[in-house]
Order: C-alpha cells, then structure tokens, then sequence
C-alpha cells in the first residue's frame, strides 16, 4: 500500500475522494496508517486503500465506504482489519494535574487542539473537543495521561454524530492552518538567514582563506536552492 507522506488538504481531494472522506468520523487519529482522514480518503480513491482500515467509523462506516466505491466488504462481514485496532466506544483523555509537567508536548500533538496550557504550567483537554484520537498518549514523557470512555455500550458511528465529525474538522483544518502559517514563517526567516550570509559572507564568517570561504558559499547556496524548492513545493 503506498501511504500518502504527509498532510492531504481536504481542497486538493478529487470529487469522488471528497464524498469518502464525508463519510469518515473525522477523529484524525491516524490509525488508519495515514495523516489524516483527508490522507484516507485519497488513498481509498485512487491508491486502492482497503475501506476496512478506520477503527472509530467502525461497522456502519465500513458499510458507508463499501457503498461509496463498490469495494467488497472482508469475508469477516462488518470487521476492521484488527491490524489497525477495533470499532470501540467514545473515549476522550484525561490529563492528571498531580504529575503534568507542562512541556506542552500533548498540546503539538493534538491535531484538534482540544488542550489547553502553557508551558511550565498545567495542561487541560476539553472534552467536548477530544476526538479519542491518543495521540497525546506517546507524546507525554511522564504518562500522565489516561483515556476514559464516555459512551459505555456505544461504539463506531453510534458513538459518534455528525456534528461531532463537522466539529472535529472544523477544528483540525483550523489547526492546520495556522500550523502551515508557522511553518511559512520559519521556513521565510531561515531562507533570509541563508541569503544574508550569501550575500557577504565573509562579514558572516571568522574563515578568511578566499578557497575554504568559496567552498562554505557552496553549501550556502546548496542549502538556499534546498529551502526554496521545499518552500515552492508547498513543504
């Protein structure tokens, strides 16, 4: 199966890669083996991506996928591949207040920014706002986040509404679109790092033998030519 390598914005879907991916819960837990739910969608549309890979859709989303694109259900009927988890009931995580250390590394991985803290400080997740997606787990490195479940006996879609998966979206698109301004920003100030120093670089450098200086303004400009095709790739 190819994977798609990064974030897929949901404006670059194709038609028919767009109506998948309203059919999926939104959570952007990545269990999937994909970035995102967007990432999904594509794959199933035109990377022939089995439709039997979504643990919160579970079930009914299967079905719903298998309707979309006339894949044939698994001869196990309504399953998930168990290699990428189980249909299993709404859980959202809980942060320990007693133990967190505020290193704000849960609040980067959360792809819905449904924690709020600074750093030193203690962190909160919002519970309306928490998709289940764990992502956070990993990311803490004293474990002081656990995961409840809030909808004991319901699993998959009967778990999940659509105005959950719209407020999901709405708040993962938010995210990463000021993720992608950030970026922009850093990737614009480290490219005028690079030009400046090219532009004098022995005022910009202790190296005064006129062949090791060449030599560094090569690289230099290996480096700017690196940043700026990344940067017009849209990386």
């Amino acid at each position: 199966m190819t994977h798609t390598p990064q974030a897929t914005s949901v404006k670059a879907l194709s038609p028919q890669a767009l109506r998948i991916h309203a059919a999926l819960p939104q959570t952007q837990c990545q269990r999937c083996g994909y970035p995102d739910c967007a990432g999904y969608a594509h794959a199933i549309a035109h990377e022939a991506a089995p439709i039997n890979q979504c643990p919160p859709g579970g079930g009914e989303g299967l079905l719903r996928l298998a309707a979309l694109t006339g894949q044939a259900l698994p001869s196990s009927g309504s399953a998930i591949n168990p290699a990428f988890g189980s249909e299993q009931e709404r859980t959202v995580a809980f942060i320990d207040e007693d133990w967190c250390i505020g290193c704000t590394l849960c609040i980067k991985a959360c792809p819905v920014d449904a924690i709020i803290g600074s750093n030193k400080h203690m962190h909160t997740v919002i519970e309306s706002q928490c998709t289940g997606c764990e992502l956070c787990i990993p990311a803490c490195p004293v474990d002081c986040i656990e995961i409840e479940i809030t909808t004991p006996g319901r699993t998959g879609w009967q778990a999940w509404t659509e105005a959950d998966a719209q407020l999901a979206l709405d708040r993962y698109e938010n995210h990463s679109y000021r993720r992608d301004i950030l970026l922009g920003k850093k990737a614009k100030s480290h490219q005028k790092t690079l030009q400046d120093k090219l532009t004098d670089l022995p005022a910009h450098s202790r190296i005064t033998d006129p062949a090791v200086l060449d030599k560094k303004r090569g690289f230099i400009e290996a480096a700017l030519k690196k940043a700026r095709d990344k940067s017009a790739a849209g990386n």
